[in-house]
């Protein structure tokens, strides 16, 4: 039996999935599949743009071929070049777009470009277009102070910027920190050069002959501003979905077999909504390619859910892909351990209810995705880098017991929230060598030893010993 699947997106998981199965994979960027964590590191000249380059995919990817519509009834894909690409299974690895803030100046009539030197981070070539401009002593205002605006900052100023990093919010990456860690984590941003505004609201830009040149704060004050890096978030990309008649909440609404509403169309990564849960991600979407390919595989051994085969593949670049039962056996990995977008491993590294379980009464039983816990990692470089690690809730509920240790010789910070007999949540900076124990205690969401105190949890061994 052979199925034609595929893959719309050439992100984290399009490319994971494509490296465990035969897949048609269309990435509409110019540039094969490359690790976006470390988008930042490019940036700031720590690795060349090849070195970030994803592991290679079982199937040659067509890169720079955009998807524009799914015709279901068909099960075709047209591109924007005009072919249609036939399938069996179609996956949507569609990601997130960046969030545009409401700015003033941002856009001109029409909907006009940003002016000359705005840039989001969230692609390489918004990557190579900022290195591009940047000089020593190019006045930068990065607005956003979530982990994708700390890593931008840091990556500016290691290139010699000037720059300004602005947060609406009381503190930097309040998602993830609580406040004694993201206290931590300014001081050493603004020890890379950076200069911090917390509970600071932009309001607009100005700009002359057709390039930025200031950033308007709400309170009046202007930052003289050459390059501005929009890092405001992220949001699931939806509309092939959404006017292909498939259901879409915040993300494209998946069960736990990662299919939509049509039991021929998947979703994973960025674009996925699973169980009310957009994670936005490297590591759910890293398990969520995995969980896939071996759903996909347990189709493929399995007698075809009813309904009209697919139409014969048309168009350049549309031949069929087959998928044999076991055929993925070699390019089977270990599940990932879920680190977010800001996991720093180097350049080898890999960022709904009510969805209907139909078609699925004849196929083989396989492993349903149920979550992730994901934990969040970054490494900040410097004369002093500093690694921080969080994951879970960070900050106590009432009857919560909290335990923190802070070394302020070695710029250490440590701290686990533990409730009954769970470790929930925890945050540490500087000295990460308990994280591994506790992420795995916090993952396995089993019950802590009765007899170890709670402070062994912030020991270098975890409390292992």
């Amino acid at each position: 039996m052979s199925t034609r699947i595929v893959v719309v997106g050439g992100g984290t998981a399009g490319a994971r999935l494509a490296q465990r199965l035969p897949v048609t994979l269309l990435g509409e960027e110019p540039h094969a599949p490359y690790n976006r964590v470390l988008l930042a590191d490019v940036l700031a000249g720590r690795y060349a743009p090849e070195v970030i380059a994803l592991p290679g995919t079982r199937e040659p990817v067509r890169l720079g071929v955009r998807a524009v519509r799914i015709d279901r009834a068909a099960r075709t894909v047209e591109c924007a070049d005009g072919s249609l690409v036939g399938y069996d299974r179609l996956v949507l690895a569609t990601g997130s777009n960046p969030v545009l803030p409401p700015l003033r100046g941002l856009r001109g009539p029409a909907g006009a470009e940003p002016p000359e030197g705005v840039h989001a981070f969230r692609t390489l070539d918004d990557c190579l277009a900022l290195r591009d401009r940047v000089r020593p002593g190019t006045r930068a205002v990065v607005i956003g102070g979530g982990l994708l605006g700390v890593s931008a900052a840091r990556a500016l100023a290691a290139v010699g910027a000037e720059v300004v990093l602005t947060q609406q919010g009381e503190r930097l990456m309040e998602r993830q920190l609580d406040a004694s860690a993201s206290e931590l984590l300014r001081e050493h941003v603004e020890a890379l050069g950076v200069e911090v505004h917390t509970e600071c609201r932009v309001s607009g830009l100005r700009q002359r002959d057709g390039g930025v040149t200031a950033v308007e704060l709400a309170d009046g004050f202007v930052l003289d501003a050459q390059v501005v890096v929009l890092a405001c978030g992220v949001r699931p990309r939806v509309a092939l979905a959404r006017e292909a008649g498939l259901a879409v909440a915040t993300g494209i609404v998946v069960d736990d077999e990662l299919r939509t509403s049509d039991p021929y169309v998947h979703a994973i990564g960025d674009c996925a909504e699973h169980a009310g849960r957009v994670y936005g991600l490297a590591g759910p979407a890293l398990e969520q390619a995995d969980a896939l390919a071996e759903v996909l595989l347990a189709s493929a051994a399995a007698p075809a859910p009813p309904g009209p085969p697919g139409p014969p593949a048309q168009g350049a670049g549309a031949a069929a892909t087959a998928s044999a039962p076991g055929a993925a056996a070699a390019g089977t990995a270990s599940t990932p351990r879920a680190d977010a977008a800001g996991t720093d491993r180097g350049p080898s590294a890999a960022g709904a209810d009510g969805a209907s379980s139909v078609a699925g009464a004849d196929r083989a039983p396989s492993a349903a995705y149920t979550g992730t816990r994901a934990l969040t990692r970054l490494t900040l470089g410097g004369a002093q880098p500093l690694d921080l690690a969080a994951f879970g809730e960070t900050t106590a509920l009432p009857g919560d017991d909290v335990v923190q240790l802070t070394d302020a010789t070695r710029r250490a910070y440590r701290k686990v929230v533990v409730r009954g007999d769970r470790l929930v949540g925890g945050v540490l900076l500087g000295d990460l060598a308990a994280v591994g124990t506790l992420a795995r205690a916090w993952e396995g969401d089993e019950a802590l030893p009765e007899e170890a105190p709670l402070l062994h949890l912030l020991t270098h061994d975890g409390g292992s010993s």
